[in-house]
């Protein structure tokens, strides 16, 4: 039996044309989705960093940040949300660019909504379905267990006290263990791009991170000089 798509998914719409956006977000609404619009890629970064959305439709040609720029982004900060691309060129290079990048799927202007529609409940299939059997409930790394939905984090079972930010922050290097996350890609992600002049911060609250989970013996938390930093569970 086929899966039904959950239709009260969040969609973010991209979209510097104001009849556009508000022409996506009408179908989206009577499909049964949950739109929300921004007008230029900038403003879809920022609402990605504070928001969860289960797709993104994005048009390529925009003021600030164009979409592919957007994605590329995105894909580097290791945020893998669906992506449709809505274009006006029908080049294949243009195409190739944004598959290459990370983009699910691409429309090209003019579209009809019903074959928008029809493209996203494709995709929100096929992404849930995938979500349902990799999407862990709690991430663990060494004694380190984090659950995003209760907002809570353990290490060797004990309940550790965090802030918001330390949360944020906690949660990007879980994500990657092993891996090295930059500087730039935290002050990204956890704290906007309007902190990139100012990577002491993220120097300061790994330090407030490494007071409250380096316990018993456990010191995951590494800095990688020049670089960013990492989280490892044992040696």
């Amino acid at each position: 039996m086929r899966k039904r798509v959950d239709m009260s998914a969040k969609i973010l719409v991209v979209d510097d044309e104001p009849g556009v956006r508000d022409m996506l977000c009408d179908a989206l609404s009577i499909a049964g989705y949950e739109p929300t619009a921004v007008n230029d890629g900038f403003a879809a970064h920022l609402m990605l960093r504070d928001h969860k959305f289960d797709l993104i439709i994005t048009d390529i040609n925009m003021p600030v940040m164009d979409g592919y720029e957007l994605l590329e982004r995105l894909r580097a900060l290791g945020n893998n949300i669906p992506a449709i691309l809505l274009t006006a060129r029908g080049e294949r290079a243009d195409v190739t660019r944004g598959l290459k990048l990370g983009a699910d799927d691409y429309v090209t202007k003019p579209f009809g909504l019903e074959e928008l529609t029809l493209r996203v409940a494709a995709i929100l299939r096929r992404t849930q379905d995938v979500a349902a059997l990799v999407a862990p409930a709690v991430i663990a790394v060494g004694p380190v267990e984090l659950d995003e939905d209760a907002h809570s984090v353990r290490v060797g079972g004990q309940l550790v006290d965090l802030s918001p930010t330390e949360f944020k922050l906690l949660h990007e290097l879980m994500k990657r263990p092993g891996k090295v996350v930059t500087k730039n890609q935290l002050l990204d992600v956890v704290w906007g791009m309007g902190f990139a002049n100012n990577a002491s911060v993220v120097d300061t609250y790994i330090s407030y991170l490494r007071k409250k989970i380096h316990i018993d013996g456990f010191e995951g938390i590494r800095t990688v000089r020049g670089i960013g930093f990492q989280i490892v569970g044992a040696e």
